[in-house]
């Protein structure tokens, strides 16, 4: 009765996508741009004159090259411990016969719902109260706190389809519990490990909240790094760097894409979630 309004409400939804689409896509682009403006200045868009300035400033300057390594070791450091807790806690969860798995499973995704400066003022003042003075260690428990959720959903999204009776058979043929674990449970949470790794090392390489209260004036990640820069003095190195995280993080989807495929991913993830 109301087929007339079909073919208005379809043109709305996709005007709707793209409007979205390019919401989200047009200041990638202008960043990406201005990464190769010569002007020493925040001048019109387009640029007139290119060069290389901002990246050669990039490379050239301690702070940021020693942010940069910084960034580096504690997001793999960071993300190995949340996968390898949030794996684990993954597999406890999805154990029915644990007692009270709705309120466990809360508590380890908790930290997606609290503010990072909350996480990151608290941090601070507990790694203080029992003696953790290291900035590198505060901050590689900091990022691992945040990531875990990220990590531990992952996996048990990739956990949707694996079944109490997957693990009771191969205890049948002689299987320990901890061998059934690593040969069936592990294999069928591939996906979600690989996935939550990748989450968990690009949200802590980009975290800048909980750096901020966990790092100190000579160990600081790249985020840290660019904010002070940009306090004193506001340039386009930061969309040289915007632009290097962009390019990673498609190399990263690629590899991700040639390792598992996207599309299993997305369903992966999306089963549960």
């Amino acid at each position: 009765m109301m087929r007339w309004l079909d073919l208005p409400l379809r043109l709305l939804a996709r005007a709707g996508v793209l409007v979205t689409v390019l919401f989200l896509l047009v200041p990638l682009v202008v960043a990406c741009v201005l990464s190769f403006d010569d002007r020493s200045f925040l001048g019109p868009f387009p640029p007139r004159e290119w060069s290389l300035r901002w990246y050669r400033g990039f490379l050239d300057n301690p702070a940021y090259m020693d942010g940069f390594w910084m960034s580096v070791q504690v997001a793999l450091a960071a993300g190995a411990a949340a996968t390898i807790i949030g794996t684990l806690a993954a597999l406890a969860v999805s154990d029915p016969r644990l007692p009270g798995r709705a309120v466990w499973e809360a508590l380890f995704l908790s930290p997606k719902f609290v503010p990072t400066v909350v996480i990151g003022f608290s941090l601070l003042v507990f790694t203080a109260r029992i003696g953790i003075f290291d900035p590198f260690t505060r901050l590689v428990l900091g990022h691992t706190i945040i990531t875990l959720p990220f990590t531990m959903r992952a996996v048990l999204a990739s956990l949707i389809g694996l079944r109490r009776s997957h693990m009771e058979a191969a205890m049948s043929l002689g299987a320990t519990e901890a061998r059934a674990l690593w040969d069936v449970a592990v294999p069928a949470a591939r996906s979600g490990i690989v996935a939550g790794a990748a989450m968990a090392f690009v949200l802590s390489f980009d975290e800048v909240a909980v750096s901020l209260f966990l790092s100190d004036a000579f160990t600081q990640t790249l985020p840290i790094a660019l904010v002070a820069e940009m306090r004193a003095n506001l340039n386009l190195t930061i969309a040289a760097v915007s632009t290097v995280f962009l390019a990673a993080t498609l190399l990263l989807v690629l590899l991700l894409d040639r390792l598992i495929g996207i599309e299993r991913l997305a369903g992966d993830v999306g089963a549960r979630g």
